[in-house]
Parts: C-alpha cells; structure tokens; sequence
C-alpha cells in the first residue's frame, strides 16, 4: 500500500520538472532545463556540449512520458506523475537514473574538468538550475564529494539524482 505522505513527497518533486509552471510537465521543459544550463555554463547550443545535452534531455523526456504518460497526450500531469513514479519507480529507483543518465552525463560535462568531475560548487550550479532548491543543492552536492576532494562524478550523482526524486519511504 502507498502511503499518502510517500504521495505528497512524490508530488512535491513534480515541479521541478514542470520548468514553466503549466500544471503539466512535456518536452518543452526539458528544453526550457537544457537551454537554462546552456546559459549557465555559457555553452553554445550547436556545440558538441549543447548538442550532447538536448539529445540527452530528448532521451529524458521519451523514458519519463514511456512510464509515466498514461493516456498518450505528450504530456503528462501531476496525478500521472505521482503514480508513475509510486508504480514503475518505487522498488527501482535505478531505473529512473538510467533514464536520466544521458541528460545528467551532458549536464555533468558542461561542468566537468578533463577528468570527467565536476567541482561541489558547479554541481550546485547543475542541481540549482534543474530546479532543485540551492538549500538541498548544496547539501547533496557536498554529500556527493565522499572523499573529500572537492569533486563529483556520474557514478555519485546519477543514483542520488534517482532516490531525489524517487523518495523511497
């Protein structure tokens, strides 16, 4: 049985996907996150980067509406969500972060050094322009860097991502 509290936990994270408050979350607003990262890192869109990132983001949108767009309209709503997430997600939350992978790996890169890591402070960037509030932003960032050294990899924020938003209970 889900709980309502599990719920309201889920319905909570649905609008940092929803990037421009319609009530519905579709492809628009992971171009709309695309785009704002773009911005924030100063990365030309038709860059190897820019590029990386709305195939990534495209890859996102398909994997989030194959779960959760129960009546097929591209679009999908806070109730489609919730149960998306409560049925397909619950007992797999790594599912949700190979969906995400791609789009994260790209974001991830627009803020990466050469050796594939990020610094605890642009991960904050990435996180805060996905919409995650910079309060938690920070405190997930800072949890990410398990050894101290001031960076974050994909192995570390891709599973975290997933129990973000998948809040097991």
């Amino acid at each position: 049985m889900v709980s309502s509290e599990y719920e309201r936990r889920i319905a909570a994270r649905f609008v940092v996907f929803d990037q421009d408050g319609s009530g519905y979350i579709d492809r628009e607003d992971f171009s709309v996150a695309a785009k704002a990262l773009l911005a924030e890192f100063g990365t030309p869109a038709r860059s190897d980067k820019g590029q990386a990132l709305y195939a990534g983001a495209e890859a996102f949108w398909q994997g989030m509406a194959g779960m959760a767009d129960r009546d097929g309209d591209q679009r999908i709503t806070r109730e489609e969500f919730v149960n998306g997430a409560v049925k397909r997600l619950r007992d797999n939350p790594d599912r949700f972060g190979e969906i995400a992978r791609p789009f994260l790996h790209a974001a991830l890169d627009l803020a990466a050094a050469p050796d594939g890591t990020a610094t605890v402070a642009d991960t904050v960037r990435v996180l805060t322009n996905l919409g995650v509030p910079e309060d938690i932003a920070r405190t997930a960032a800072a949890t990410l860097d398990t050894d101290g050294d001031g960076r974050v990899g994909e192995a570390e924020i891709v599973p975290a991502f997933a129990r973000y938003f998948t809040v097991p209970e």
